[in-house]
């Protein structure tokens, strides 16, 4: 019997009502193994009646009830993160160690919000005129929502949920309809760890799901991370029917090397920073610029390291990287490769023809390698989120810097070398919202925030950190003056009010 994944309304499993269900395959046979639910409008009105519900006593309950609940979520999470990472193999594909860091980096946004008490404390000026104090408060703004994608179906959950809800929010979250599961069980944690019925909901589908939070009128603010086209029609949507928006777009994440970098380091942060997770994620380095006469050697270090990585289904303990999502996904990650020659590149591995012996009908490529890769090719230009590593070549540091700031995509970016002079002018003069130096995928920590310039972020926030309880809040200025009890009336005074 095929497994059904529904939503969780209201503190509770509700089945799905529209009779419209979408196919969840395992990446690593290529199987339907379960069907989800797709919402329609009414069901997403009733998850967000029930988050607004849930917001009149949730916004005005105290910070240690948030905490205390949030707290023992943390500690569920942690004794069932080899559970969670089961769930994310099965529908993602990636491999068991990738899942158990995916759910950590998860855990990392549930500590801060454990400790959002600092976070939210307000600001205080006494006597800024006789007898008058002025205070700087943060309050919720109610409903909001997440619309999250399927490369992290745990962590990026939990890079928004967390905050809203310790912040006094209620949620709503529509995560990819390709790996639902991993929602549910992390709502059913919630409620085991004592949060009230409606404060988190879950309501899977498509489109119409998506486009139904982007308009109702309850949502006052939308999360959203995946590719620029949906960021973009996120933002312009959402903005238009007056949310608050942050919209987490794609990249091409580039790391510039340069001559007196350590190769072998180089090689190494390049090989599992290109195709960690299949090369399925918002960060990984998917353009290495070689700099002077290095090009060679880095992309024979590259190579050697790319051919041993061993590819197999993410439950077994062997394998280093899994299947893709999807068998369209596959197709047309494999076709930048097919095409690349044809643009001028030099094909130095192609991953395309790679099959696993036993699981033929997967979803599976192999590792590909791209030498000499102008900037006009399609395998550069386009954001291919697969194991696909572009090389360019360049004579010089400002050569490379100018070639990546001409990207439209500012997600992170990194430099490889020894001399602390030229990173410190890398990091300023770099078009990037995240930047490593000598760490090739720059994630920031949970207290700092997540997020690019350019076409990788379309809002005002960026994600998790001060960000993030910022963008889940709203400021509220209070102005007080009380009377001295010895002083009498002075009656009305119609003059502009006096500070001094």
């Amino acid at each position: 019997m095929t497994k059904i994944v529904n939503h969780w309304i209201g503190g509770k499993t509700v089945e799905g009502a529209s009779g419209t269900y979408g196919p969840v395959t395992d990446p690593a046979t290529g199987a339907v193994t379960t069907k989800v639910a797709f919402a329609s409008v009414e069901e997403v009105d009733a998850a967000v009646a029930a988050a607004k519900d849930a917001f009149a006593s949730w916004g005005q309950s105290s910070l240690a009830q948030r905490t205390t609940i949030l707290f023992r979520f943390r500690a569920l999470l942690d004794a069932h993160r080899d559970e969670i990472a089961e769930l994310i193999t099965a529908e993602h594909g990636k491999v068991h160690s990738d899942a158990l860091g995916e759910v950590a980096r998860g855990l990392e946004i549930v500590d801060l919000a454990c400790g959002i008490n600092v976070q939210l404390k307000g600001e205080l000026s006494t006597q800024v005129a006789s007898r008058v104090d002025v205070a700087s408060i943060r309050q919720p703004l109610g409903v909001v929502a997440g619309i999250t994608p399927f490369n992290f179906p745990a962590m990026v959950p939990m890079w928004m949920f967390p905050i809203a809800i310790a912040t006094g929010n209620t949620f709503v979250l529509k995560p990819s309809e390709k790996d639902p599961s991993a929602s549910l069980r992390i709502a059913e944690l919630l409620a085991e760890a004592g949060l009230p019925d409606g404060v988190f909901n879950v309501v899977q589908g498509d489109k119409v799901a998506v486009d139904r939070l982007l308009e109702h009128p309850d949502v006052k603010a939308v999360s959203f991370v995946g590719s620029t086209p949906i960021a973009r029609y996120i933002h312009t949507t959402a903005s238009a029917n007056g949310k608050r928006v942050q919209a987490l777009g794609g990249a091409k994440n580039h790391m510039l090397v340069l001559p007196d970098a350590d190769l072998d380091a180089a090689a190494d942060a390049a090989v599992s920073a290109a195709y960690g997770s299949a090369g399925e994620r918002c960060m990984a380095i998917s353009a290495v610029v070689a700099v002077g006469a290095i090009g060679d050697e880095l992309v024979a270090k590259i190579r050697e390291r790319a051919e041993k990585i061993k590819i197999g289904p993410g439950n077994d303990p062997t394998s280093e990287m899994g299947p893709l999502i999807t068998a369209a996904h596959r197709d047309k990650v494999a076709s930048y490769v097919t095409g690349a020659a044809a643009e001028g590149a030099e094909v130095v591995l192609d991953g395309t023809g790679h099959t696993v012996e036993g699981y033929e009908d997967g979803h599976w490529i192999g590792i590909s390698l791209l030498d000499k890769v102008p900037t006009t090719a399609k395998a550069y230009q386009d954001e291919i989120f697969g194991p696909v590593l572009c090389v360019l070549r360049v004579d010089t540091y400002d050569e490379g810097v100018a070639l990546m700031n001409a990207s439209p995509f500012g997600n992170g970016t990194a430099i490889f070398t020894r001399d602390g002079g030229a990173a410190r002018r890398f990091q300023m003069e770099i078009e990037a919202g995240m930047v490593g130096v000598n760490v090739p995928i720059p994630v920031p920590v949970g207290y700092h925030s997540f997020g690019g310039w350019k076409d990788s972020l379309f809002g005002d926030h960026h994600i998790y950190g001060n960000d993030g309880t910022h963008f889940y809040t709203r400021g509220k200025v209070v102005t007080t003056r009380w009377p001295d009890p010895a002083d009498a009336p002075t009656g009305v005074d119609l003059g502009f009010p006096r500070n001094h």
